[in-house]
């Protein structure tokens, strides 16, 4: 079993995505630079597509993700002085070999979904440690819904997943985390048997008003 560090909490968090890496790289650089004198790189992880909408597991990721019409409920403050902000949980995985040399089926039973097109597994399939029966969790009959914009990262010997959480409040995270450990009820997510948690920090995105609010005057 793979005991995950503490909290890797730094100031700051920056994410930047772009269609093309130049895009990507000119905007980090130019980030970074006008941070001089107040604040510098702690650390830094490039990521990219993998098949579309897969992981470098094979399986797709985001299947619980709320649709396109509810994600900013689930995502965004939605009063308040803080409101349009989200709190934003980042974990660094790296994939253990242990994972790829199981065989689909088992794969598909640590993950809780087919590989192919991510059905959820059920009766006698369906473990308890899944990674799906850890982390989707109902109060009061309703799923607590989060939103994810997970991304590969690395290369062909060591590689993994950057976990990205948005949520309009910490709880759903924290009791997701809590479920993996086994906190609850003694189970343990049976996924981080085959990953290792590298990173991992909460961190709130402001609204694009509170940021505006920080450019210069225009002149």
């Amino acid at each position: 079993m793979v005991t995950p560090p503490c909290a890797t909490q730094h100031d700051t968090w920056v994410w930047i995505s772009g269609a093309s890496r130049d895009t990507v790289f000119d905007s980090a650089l130019s980030a970074i630079r006008g941070l001089e004198g107040v604040a510098s790189p702690a650390t830094e992880v490039t990521g990219w597509a993998y098949r579309r909408n897969r992981d470098l597991t094979g399986f797709i990721d985001g299947t619980e993700n709320p649709p396109a019409v509810e994600a900013p409920a689930a995502a965004l403050v939605g009063d308040g002085s803080a409101q349009g902000a989200s709190v934003v949980l980042v974990q660094q995985w790296e994939h253990l070999p242990s994972f790829a040399a199981l065989s689909q089926t088992e794969q598909e039973a640590v993950i809780g979904r087919t590989l192919d097109e991510s059905i959820e597994l059920e009766g006698d399939d369906a473990r308890a440690d899944s990674h799906v029966a850890r982390t989707v969790v109902e109060e009061g009959g309703e799923e607590l819904a989060i939103y994810r914009r997970n991304t590969a990262w690395g290369g062909p010997t060591r590689h993994g997943t950057m976990f990205v959480g948005f949520c309009a409040t910490q709880h759903p995270l924290q009791v997701m985390l809590e479920r993996m450990a086994g906190v609850p009820d003694g189970v343990r997510d049976a996924l981080p048997r085959h990953a290792v948690a590298l990173t991992g920090a909460y961190y709130v995105a402001p609204a694009l008003e509170a940021l505006a609010r920080l450019l210069p005057p225009e002149e």
